[in-house]
């Protein structure tokens, strides 16, 4: 079973998180099988690609990426953590990233960010864009707020889903996955636990684990054979994953 490694936000642990110079880095310079993102939708509908509910972290900017129009949200550094090392970098929207992206073997797993709030038909505007871009079949979606999981598989069943829980995972997931139609559990790999392993393995349910960035997650990874390692780091974890033959 080939293990695949997913750049966490890109590359994130070198260049500034959920930007295309992170995604493009992860592409060219990690290898990565794989990118995870973030996406949120601006005042006007845009789909746009950050972590957070609010810009404030991120970029140079302070407030709620909702109350931002992309234009508005265009004129942010988002390179601020960086000490601009890397000029002015910013914020993607989802339709760049998909041009971009295209022309690469690379899988993508887009999580949709409706857990604190709910952003009106997310899920389908995010769904036509992949589609508008070929991209419906290198793709997994998922969310901390499984109703937008279960609104994405009422689009289209046969999209790969992923249920994101918090570090404290979740009981019966192999069951509750299985009901739901859903691929894949993506658990916190810092308190994943051997029988959640075993669970997911005994109902066909996929593990993606988040976020390896030390050896002893990494090598609980490899051991545990799950399907995907995202991490900030996915230069070290594919070099880790060829070193052992995964």
């Amino acid at each position: 079973m080939k293990i695949k490694v997913f750049g966490h936000r890109g590359f994130s642990g070198k260049y500034p998180e959920n930007t295309m110079l992170a995604f493009k880095k992860a592409v060219t310079e990690a290898k990565v099988d794989g990118i995870e993102l973030d996406v949120h939708l601006s005042k006007d509908d845009k789909l746009v690609i950050i972590h957070d509910e609010k810009v404030d972290r991120t970029t140079d900017g302070t407030g709620f990426v909702r109350d931002f129009t992309l234009a508005e949200l265009k004129r942010l550094q988002a390179g601020a953590r960086f000490k601009d090392m890397y000029g002015k970098v910013g914020i993607p929207t989802l339709e760049e990233y998909c041009s971009f992206i295209k022309d690469y073997d690379v899988v993508t797993n887009i999580e949709i960010k409706t857990n604190l709030f709910w952003y009106d038909d997310i899920e389908r505007k995010t769904y036509d864009m992949l589609a508008k871009y070929g991209l419906l079949d290198r793709i997994i979606i998922s969310s901390f707020n499984h109703s937008s999981v279960i609104l994405m598989k009422e689009i289209d069943k046969k999209i790969p889903c992923g249920l994101l829980v918090e570090a404290c995972g979740l009981g019966n997931v192999g069951a509750y996955a299985n009901k739901l139609g859903v691929e894949y559990y993506h658990p916190d790999i810092s308190t994943l636990t051997k029988a959640e392993v075993h669970d997911c393995k005994d109902h066909g349910v996929g593990l993606n684990v988040w976020t390896v960035n030390d050896m002893q997650t990494l090598t609980d990874s490899v051991d545990w054979q799950v399907d995907g390692i995202i991490s900030n780091y996915p230069d070290v974890a594919k070099a880790y994953v060829a070193y052992r033959g995964c």
